[in-house]
C-alpha cells in the first residue's frame, strides 16, 4: 500500500502502479502458458461441489451394499429345495443377526466410535465371524461374504486390511468345504487365497492412494478459489483507494484553483473599487459592486474551507473539534463541555471531515435556534464505530414538524438535512431526539475505518 507520507499526486500514482501490477499479475496467471492453464482447467473441472456429490453417492452405495448382498443371499437360501427342518427359521435368524450387527456397529456407530480404528476392528472381527457362520450354514451367503472384502479394504488401515482380505478369502473358499482339504488341493487353495489377498490388497492400497490424491486435489481447488476471491477483493480495495485518492486530489486542486483564480480576482476587484471610493467616486453602483465582491470573496473562501478543513490539517480530530467548539462557545456565550472516550485513532479523511462538519453544523443550529445555556459534546471511539453526541438544554422542537417544513423548503441544503446527507455518503447515520422545552440530542455515527486500513 502507498506510504502515508506521500503527496496527493504521488499517492495516486502509487495506487495506479499497484493496480497495473495487480492486473498484469492476473493476466500473466491467465495467459502465462498452456501447460499451467490446462492444469488449472483440469483442477476446476473437478470442483469441490462435484467432489462432495461423488463422496455422498459413494457413501450411499457403501452403506447400502451389505444390506443388498445380505438380502440376495437370504432370498437364494430360502428358495433352496428340500431344506432341513427349521432350516429356514435358522437362516432368517442368522440373517437378522447379521443385519443387526451391520446396522449397530457400522451404520449407526461408525462415526461415533471414541477410537474409530479400534471400533472398526471390532466391527470387522464380528462381521467375519458372522459371515463364516452364515457361509457354513448355506453356501449362498458367499455373496454376503463379499462385504468382508469390501469393508476390510475401505475401513481398516492398509496393512491390517491385508489380514481382513486373507480371512475373507479363507471364508469364501474353505468354509463351504468344512476345511476338509488336503494334499495338492490344500496347496492349490492356499495359493489362491494368497494371490487373492495380494491382488485385492494391492488394489485396495492403490484405491487408498487415489482417495488421498483426490482429497488433496479437492483441498487445492478450495485454496485456489479462496486465493482468487482474496485477489479479487484486493483489486476492489486498490480500485476504491485509487478512486478515493483521486477524489482527494481533485478536491485539493479545486481548492487551489478557487483560491488562486476566483478569490484572487475578487480581491483585485475589491482593491480597485476601494481605490475608486477613495478617489471620490461615491456612487451607489460602486458601493453595491464592492459589497457584492466582498460577499463573493467570503463565499469563495468558505468553499475553500469546506473542501479542506484547516483545523484537521494541523490537529487530530478530537483536538480540532474541541478547538472549534471552544471558539463557538466564546462567540455565542453558551457554556460548553467536551470529552473524548475510548482510544482516539486516525480515521479515513472523509470520516474525520464528516464528523468535524457535523459538529460544526450542530453547534451552528444550537446558536441560531436552541436558545440554550449549556451544550455538551462527546466523541466516542468504539471498536467498529465512532459516535459524536451533541446535547443542549435549549427550547427543543418537534422533529415531525421540522421534517414537514423541510419537505416544503426542498431547496434548503443546510441544517439537519445537510448532516444526514454528509453521513450517508460515508456509510453513517444520524439520530435526533428532541421535544419542545426539553432540549435536543444529536447522535452521529460513522464506521471506525482506520487510516491504515484505507491507506
Amino acid at each position: 500500500m502507498p506510504a502515508l507520507g506521500l503527496s496527493g499526486p504521488e499517492r495516486r500514482m502509487s495506487f495506479l502502479a499497484e493496480l497495473r501490477a495487480l492486473s498484469h499479475s492476473r493476466r500473466r496467471d491467465r495467459h502465462g502458458g498452456t501447460r499451467d492453464d490446462s492444469r488449472t482447467e483440469m483442477m476446476f473441472r473437478f470442483s469441490p461441489e462435484d467432489t462432495e456429490t461423488w463422496d455422498r453417492r459413494r457413501a450411499l452405495v457403501m452403506g447400502a451394499l451389505p444390506y443388498a448382498l445380505l438380502a440376495i443371499s437370504l432370498v437364494l437360501a430360502l428358495v433352496e429345495a428340500n431344506p432341513a427342518p427349521n432350516d429356514r427359521l435358522i437362516t432368517v435368524g442368522l440373517a437378522a443377526l447379521a443385519a443387526a450387527w451391520v446396522f449397530v456397529c457400522f451404520t449407526w456407530l461408525d462415526s461415533r466410535w471414541p477410537r474409530q480404528t479400534a471400533g472398526r476392528l471390532f466391527y470387522i472381527a464380528g462381521l467375519l465371524l458372522i459371515s463364516a457362520i452364515l457361509v457354513a450354514h448355506s453356501g449362498y451367503f458367499i455373496a454376503f461374504a463379499v462385504t468382508c472384502f469390501v469393508q476390510s479394504l475401505t475401513l481398516l488401515p492398509t496393512l491390517i486390511s491385508f489380514v481382513g482380505v486373507a480371512i475373507s478369502a479363507t471364508i469364501v473358499f474353505l468354509v463351504p468345504l468344512g476345511f476338509r482339504v488336503e494334499g495338492q488341493e490344500a496347496l492349490d487353495y492356499g495359493l489362491i487365497i494368497v494371490l487373492e489377498t495380494l491382488l485385492l490388497g494391492g488394489f485396495g492400497l492403490l484405491g487408498t492412494r487415489e482417495r488421498y490424491e483426490h482429497e488433496r486435489r479437492r483441498q487445492l481447488v478450495i485454496e485456489l478459489e479462496q486465493a482468487m476471491a482474496e485477489n479479487a477483493g484486493l483489486q476492489v480495495q486498490v480500485l476504491t483507494q485509487a478512486r478515493e485518492a483521486g477524489t482527494q486530489d481533485e478536491r485539493a486542486r479545486m481548492a487551489r484553483e478557487i483560491h488562486d483564480t476566483l478569490a484572487q480576482g475578487l480581491t483585485g476587484i475589491i482593491t480597485q473599487l476601494e481605490a475608486a471610493q477613495h478617489a471620490g467616486d461615491r456612487s451607489t453602483h460602486v458601493d453595491q459592486a464592492c459589497a457584492l465582491a466582498r460577499e463573493s470573496l467570503t463565499e469563495a473562501r468558505r468553499s475553500v474551507q469546506a473542501l479542506r478543513p484547516a483545523p484537521l490539517e494541523v490537529s487530530r480530530l478530537p483536538d480540532a473539534i474541541e478547538e472549534m467548539a471552544r471558539r463557538w462557545s466564546d462567540t455565542s456565550s453558551v457554556a460548553l463541555s467536551f470529552q473524548t472516550t475510548g482510544e482516539p485513532r486516525p480515521l479515513l479523511a472523509e470520516l474525520e471531515v464528516t464528523l468535524f462538519r457535523v459538529a460544526q453544523e450542530a453547534l451552528t443550529n444550537v446558536g441560531r435556534h436552541a436558545e440554550a445555556s449549556r451544550v455538551g459534546l462527546t466523541l466516542s471511539y468504539m471498536d467498529d464505530v465512532v459516535l459524536l453526541d451533541v446535547r443542549d438544554d435549549g427550547a427543543g422542537f418537534d422533529p415531525a414538524v421540522v421534517a414537514g417544513q423541510r419537505r416544503e423548503r426542498s431547496g434548503n441544503r443546510f441544517g439537519m438535512q445537510a448532516m444526514r446527507q454528509r453521513l450517508s455518503q460515508v456509510g453513517g447515520d444520524l439520530e435526533i431526539e428532541s421535544s419542545p422545552g426539553a432540549g435536543t440530542a444529536i447522535n452521529a455515527r460513522v464506521p471506525a475505518i482506520a487510516l491504515e486500513a484505507g491507506a
